[in-house]
């Protein structure tokens, strides 16, 4: 049974460090040093659990009034293709919709902008280069 949390304390924040390693860092070669950086701290974190294994997480900072910026959506390569990524997402939309905001804006990896897409996310920008990896820019009004 998969649950989606909103990360409250200390032990869960690490969890989510703990895929986003996995993921970002040792998968795709991404450097600790920008992976972790100074917006952890003040983020609003979620984390995807699978009885007491964390096995995906996300992060979101409001970047404007009314505006939130999703990032560090990730899911363990153990546990893709269950849909843990809409379900977090789902999370992500939900909070913000409660917290009235109006737009949600993220930068997806290449392959990643057909998932976000099916989600209703817009591509805004031509293709740019981030830690050596291509994204878009995309966004959603919520």
């Amino acid at each position: 049974m998969f649950e989606v949390k909103l990360v409250q304390n200390e032990e869960d924040r690490g969890r989510a460090f703990d895929v986003r390693m996995k993921v970002f860092v040792e998968e795709q070669g991404i450097p600790q040093h920008l992976e972790i950086d100074e917006h952890d701290q003040t983020s609003i974190h979620f984390i995807v659990n699978n009885g007491d294994q964390t096995i995906a997480a996300s992060r979101l900072r409001e970047i404007a009034p009314k505006v939130g910026k999703v990032e560090r959506v990730c899911v363990l390569e153990s546990s893709r293709g269950k849909r843990l990524g809409a379900l977090i997402m789902e999370a992500v939309e939900k909070y913000a919709v409660e917290n009235n905001w109006e737009m949600l804006k993220l930068h997806a990896q290449n392959y990643a902008v057909p998932f976000y897409e099916k989600l209703g996310y817009v591509v805004t920008s031509p293709e740019f280069m981030d830690a050596g990896i291509p994204h878009r820019a995309m966004e959603k009004q919520i």
